[in-house]
């Protein structure tokens, strides 16, 4: 697919996320209200943390008196997926500027990085600007804007749970995830994750559900034999597509 077309579909499946983060950055506004933030600590959270569940978690650390460091070990552990989110992007953009990276591992979410490996494997490269088309457009924007006026005249607006919205979220991220599903690996890492996920948060806590399947369903993806095109694939993600009549050349006497 080329670059143009790759960039309309990012934009396409950014449209769904952009309604979910602002609903979910409402709620996130409202709670923040509640528990005692003023507009400005709400809003620095969003812009500084943006981290999306984390700072759900912690503002009911706050809220609990749990210590700063306590709530920055139980935030960070909770995030621990993103360590695997900048390992799948670290082959596309590792020959990009470190400050260029450090920005952009920032406004690394769930969303950002679905829309952003989907579009680069579509490519067969890094485009730096789609991805900031996607993280910024479909979760930063929204997201921040919703906090503000979540905290400010949030308490005269119905939660988005009350108007369905909440269901736009996991379907979105649903749709985006079947489109990354590419090999047997995927497949695998998708179901095992997304089970435990949900056993895990019914039977104890929804973060912890988060984490297991974050961190065991790709562990399990990984543990399943790729087949040989997959392979090929994995190769070309790491080292580029293979010459053309390189195969040819060796295969000459």
């Amino acid at each position: 697919m080329d670059l143009r077309a790759s960039r309309r579909r990012l934009l396409q499946d950014s449209l769904g996320i952009m309604v979910s983060s602002g609903g979910f950055g409402l709620v996130y506004g409202i709670t923040a209200r509640t528990a005692g933030f003023s507009p400005v600590e709400a809003g620095a959270m969003s812009l500084l943390v943006f981290a999306g569940a984390s700072q759900f978690v912690a503002i009911g650390y706050v809220a609990g008196g749990f210590s700063w460091l306590a709530i920055v070990v139980l935030t960070a552990f909770l995030n621990a997926r993103h360590l695997l989110y900048a390992a799948a992007l670290a082959p596309y953009i590792a020959d990009r500027p470190r400050w260029l990276r450090a920005t952009m591992a920032h406004v690394l979410t769930d969303e950002a990085f679905a829309l952003a490996i989907a579009h680069f494997r579509r490519i067969g490269r890094a485009d730096v600007r789609g991805y900031w088309l996607g993280a910024i457009l479909s979760t930063w924007i929204p997201w921040n804007v919703a906090t503000w006026v979540g905290v400010t005249i949030g308490g005269s607006i119905p939660e988005p749970a009350q108007l369905g919205l909440d269901v736009i979220f996991p379907a979105a991220m649903g749709g985006l995830a079947v489109g990354l599903i590419t090999g047997r690996r995927e497949l695998v890492a998708a179901t095992t994750g997304g089970v435990l996920a949900v056993a895990v948060g019914l039977a104890w806590d929804p973060a912890a559900g988060i984490v297991a399947g974050g961190v065991l369903g790709p562990l399990a993806g990984m543990a399943v034999k790729a087949r040989e095109d997959e392979h090929q694939r994995d190769g070309q993600i790491l080292f580029g597509p293979e010459p053309a009549g390189a195969r040819d050349e060796e295969a000459a006497p």
